[in-house]
């Protein structure tokens, strides 16, 4: 997929914006706060109907307007498709796919596959479980529709059974063995679909880590989940005296979890910062050629201010790997124009330079090769 074009109206402090990309390396620079992560975002928002930074859609709208809009024009495998939002106060979001509307949002994840490499993905160390399994839930729902109804299904029963559970004392016992038949049936084929993607994604996250830190640290990833040990439903059934206590489920594969390892023990504690960000960016670079295979497309990839706590070594690294062919068109934002100028030294593509103040972008270099 390659975003030709993208005009964008109101969103966070961007007033008014139409650019022109690169279909191969698109770079940001501009001091912080001028709008080069919302430059990014906008693009998010064009693949998962919703911002990376968790905002309310109301809360994107730019202050003193009351609406946004962005639109982008793509190109895949040589046919145009155009992507349109538009939010306004109390009204409806519409979300448009070459001029027709979609019935449900879920229905255009996987369109335009691509991967977010921030500074926010520290929360996958820092943060619980939710943040890892919400990993591996972008991933494997935008090249297979089924794993993400069966988790919006799974999640409906959930909540349910958990808004049942917050009043005890008139609990419905069919209902409940109802919701419980119901997360049981959803649980498994999620289940499934999470162990064969961490068997094969782990070689590639290794393998990127590898070239990053130069085979100096072993790391890997181990998932666990509570159908690795027990039955759903008798778990289900032992726990509901200590659920009705709780308020929610506390059993389930909304459990589930990633164990992150370094040199053969947990990585929270015991890398440094330089070596958590090159973990992290491994896990990136990871999902991209994951998605990349299984879905068939080439993802977009979007780098927001990443080299930041990296040694030389590590930053030269990984400009060598997102300036191969195995990647395709590349959005990059820095505050440090020495990093900008190394990834146009060390790039041998068409490449773009925009300027970031105050919400506008300007261009100030393009290289065509």
């Amino acid at each position: 997929m390659i975003l030709e074009r993208i005009n964008i109206l109101n969103y966070r402090n961007i007033e008014e914006c139409e650019l022109t990309f690169s279909p191969k390396v698109n770079l940001f620079w501009g001091n912080n706060g001028m709008g080069k992560t919302n430059l990014l975002d906008a693009i998010y928002y064009l693949s998962f109907c919703k911002s990376h930074l968790n905002a309310k859609d109301s809360h994107l709208i730019r202050h003193g307007s009351d609406f946004f809009m962005v639109q982008g024009e793509y190109i895949d495998s040589g046919s145009v498709a155009t992507v349109s939002c538009a939010v306004k106060n109390r009204r409806k979001k519409q979300f448009l796919y070459d001029k027709k509307e979609y019935e449900r949002l879920s229905e255009h994840i996987g369109k335009i596959p691509l991967v977010l490499v921030s500074p926010a993905d520290n929360s996958l160390i820092d943060e619980g479980s939710d943040e890892r399994r919400r990993f591996m839930d972008i991933i494997i729902s935008q090249y297979d529709r089924e794993y993400l109804l069966h988790l919006m299904a799974y999640n409906a029963a959930l909540r349910s059974r958990n808004a049942m559970l917050k009043h005890p004392d008139s609990i419905d016992g069919t209902l409940l063995e109802i919701l419980d038949d119901k997360l049981c049936t959803e649980a498994e084929p999620i289940f499934a679909r999470r162990t064969e993607f961490i068997t094969d994604f782990i070689p590639v996250f290794r393998d990127f880590y590898g070239s990053i830190s130069q085979r100096q640290e072993e790391v890997s990833l181990s998932y666990s989940s509570v159908l690795q040990q027990a039955d759903l439903r008798q778990r289900l059934a032992s726990s509901l005296e200590r659920d009705k206590y709780l308020g929610y489920t506390s059993a389930g594969i909304h459990k589930d979890d990633l164990e992150m390892i370094f040199d053969g023990f947990p990585l929270k504690r015991n890398a440094s910062q330089g070596q958590n960000k090159s973990y992290l960016v491994a896990m990136k670079l990871a999902q991209f050629i994951f998605l990349k295979k299984n879905s068939n497309k080439t993802p977009i990839l979007l780098l927001d201010d990443i080299f930041d706590r990296l040694d030389s070594e590590r930053l030269e690294n990984i400009i060598r790997q997102i300036s191969s062919d195995r990647f395709g068109q590349i959005f990059i934002t820095d505050t440090n124009r020495e990093h900008i100028d190394k990834i146009i030294a060390n790039n041998n593509n068409d490449f773009r330079l925009f300027a970031i103040e105050d919400g506008r972008a300007v261009s100030t270099t393009q290289n065509s090769k």
